[in-house]
């Protein structure tokens, strides 16, 4: 008798749902991005990114046990100077910005693993990822011993994991040698293997001051349109030394997470980047969506494709729907 086939009857009530719920969202999976901003006694909202906050280090202790109480496991910290040069040299101070914040935060909460992102960005004057040559060009190879003294300087601070996010060819194999040289063999990389020239970084940029002054960053991220380049990039970066990979963004770019998840045996990282969670934050401001729900079904879907952990500015939301 038609239809032959109900596979609604596996739909009826949530009790069912969730016995037969293939994909899994759990407070583990989370890791929560932190902007920490060079002052004192600040936490300075972000016009582009209502409900995140620039944060002064002396702020970070009450933020990182607030955090660890949810059970997030992890944060990550990008850090805003108070001055900025060609050379990104604030980027490596012992007593640079992110360098404090992994000491008040592994001092407040030692249970919370603190990755830092490596790149200049935020700390050159001219907002690229990298040292420019004479042409104004990022200098490929001049920029890979700057990365791996500043990745040198947040282990020697404290953090837990390194995360590189310049997409400089070779670095992960420069930090991983500087690292294990001085006695970090012990503190993985998470590389941002994968990392896409995207329109979703708008917010970001707003928030940590980061846009390029001149052109743009398509010479070194990677073209939207590619996906065979991303399982090149992976698997270069496994080979110098990566411990996990990154895909950047997340839900826009969910093909190239499943197939990085297919074919890499590392684990693998999805961000759910700035402009994700403002296109979802000003549409529940209009009330054109219901942000809860909209927050869920998108996280579940990066971890449907594949992705073992996701960086989300929604951490702290999310853990409290999922207690």
């Amino acid at each position: 008798m038609f239809p032959e086939h109900r596979p609604r009857r596996l739909r009826r009530n949530e009790t069912i749902r969730r016995m037969v719920r293939e994909t899994h969202l759990r407070v583990d999976d989370l890791v929560y991005p932190i902007f920490v901003k060079e002052s004192s006694s600040l936490k300075e909202p972000i016009e582009a990114m209502p409900g995140q906050f620039r944060h002064s280090p002396d702020q970070l202790p009450a933020l990182a046990r607030k955090i660890s109480s949810q059970r997030i496991p992890a944060v990550l910290l990008f850090g805003i100077p108070r001055m900025k040069d060609p050379t990104g040299t604030s980027a490596h101070h012992n007593d640079g910005v992110v360098q404090q914040a992994v000491r008040r935060i592994k001092d407040a909460a030692p249970e919370l693993l603190v990755m830092t992102d490596v790149c200049l960005c935020e700390y050159t004057d001219h907002g690229h990822c990298g040292i420019l040559d004479d042409k104004g060009e990022v200098s490929n190879d001049d920029t890979l011993e700057v990365l791996a003294t500043v990745a040198l300087s947040h282990a020697r601070a404290g953090a837990d994991i390194i995360a590189p996010s310049d997409m400089m060819d070779g670095r992960v194999g420069v930090i991983r040698e500087e690292l294990d040289e001085n006695g970090f063999e012990h503190v993985p990389i998470l590389s941002y293997a994968v990392k896409y020239c995207s329109s979703f970084y708008g917010p970001f940029r707003e928030a940590a001051g980061s846009a390029p002054s001149f052109g743009d960053r398509k010479g070194y991220q990677m073209d939207p349109a590619n996906v065979r380049e991303a399982l090149r990039e992976a698997a270069y970066d496994i080979e110098e030394g990566a411990d996990m990979i990154m895909v950047k963004p997340a839900l826009p770019y969910l093909d190239v997470i499943r197939v990085c998840a297919d074919e890499f045996d590392v684990p693998l990282a999805a961000y759910q980047v700035s402009g994700e969670y403002a296109m979802i934050k000003a549409a529940a401001e209009r009330g054109w969506m219901n942000e809860d729900a909209c927050v869920l079904e998108s996280v579940t879907a990066i971890r449907r494709a594949g992705a073992d952990m996701i960086i989300t500015y929604f951490a702290p939301r999310l853990a409290e729907i999922l207690a």
